[in-house]
């Protein structure tokens, strides 16, 4: 009977932690959908293009990881798995499109003006629904001298889409940060442990980690593996109606500042 009785107490005991971490995650005030407030909101994006020999070029999009291409409108092999090609539409005219699985993820049409300083992206990205989203980035050359080749930084953009963030419990302790337009979940626990990324359009070997600064911000650090491709800070405001993220991608002088408002 006394052993039946302490069986019975541990399993007692185990129900109501469990609860009780279920209902501290629920209660977790980042829980929630957000949806983003664009006029609030800060992109900054850094793109460089370094011509290879004749039609080839090496495209860095997300710092330190180029991919070669030649510009020739062929679909080939870019980075996670991804293909990428860029076809010629004039001397001033680039339209570069990426797909994964034969599906397409985003189309960008490039237009130089005519002092060849500024670059105009008419950026559309595609969700796993096939529904696009659209940014137009304006770009200032701050390296190269003439043509696509060079260095490139935005200076203003327009953004036309909406853009729903979802917050929910994971595993008790942890959240999860769900971009259904991307198709994408970061799942995180606060234990500094970096947790792989399972979402379909997750890089290979891309990693998340996460810790709470206080109760009302948190750290994410986004790694590819094993290095650091950003930092995200998440923070509420007092009164738990404003979400900003901070985002600090590896080696970009600033940040990209996102503005949510609970739903």
């Amino acid at each position: 009977m006394l052993k039946c009785a302490l069986r019975l107490l541990v399993v007692a005991c185990v129900v109501v932690c469990f609860m009780a971490s279920a209902l501290v995650a629920a209660n977790d005030p980042f829980v929630g959908e957000w949806k983003l407030n664009a006029s609030k909101s800060k992109l900054i994006d850094v793109m460089k293009v370094e011509s290879s020999g004749g039609n080839k070029y090496a495209f860095d999009f997300v710092g330190g990881k180029p991919e070669s291409i030649a510009a020739d409108g062929t679909d080939q092999p870019g980075l996670g798995g991804t293909t990428l090609s860029v076809t010629v539409e004039g001397p001033d005219a680039w339209k570069v499109v990426r797909k994964k699985d034969g599906r397409m993820l985003l189309t960008a049409n490039w237009a130089l003006s005519k002092d060849g300083n500024t670059l105009t992206d008419d950026y559309t990205e595609f969700g796993p629904d096939g529904k696009g989203s659209t940014v137009n980035y304006v770009y200032k050359r701050t390296a190269g001298s003439s043509g696509f080749a060079g260095t490139w930084e935005s200076t203003t953009q327009t953004i036309n889409f909406e853009f729903v963030l979802k917050v929910q419990p994971y595993e008790g302790d942890g959240l999860s940060l769900i971009s259904p337009m991307e198709g994408r979940t970061t799942n995180v626990k606060f234990d500094g442990k970096d947790y792989p990324k399972a979402s379909p359009n997750a890089e290979k070997g891309s990693t998340a980690s996460a810790r709470r600064v206080n109760p009302h911000t948190v750290e994410i650090t986004d790694k590819v593996n094993g290095k650091t491709a950003s930092t995200r800070q998440i923070e509420l405001s007092s009164d738990l109606k404003t979400l900003t993220m901070t985002v600090h991608p590896a080696g970009r002088r600033e940040p990209n500042i996102l503005v949510f408002e609970r739903q």
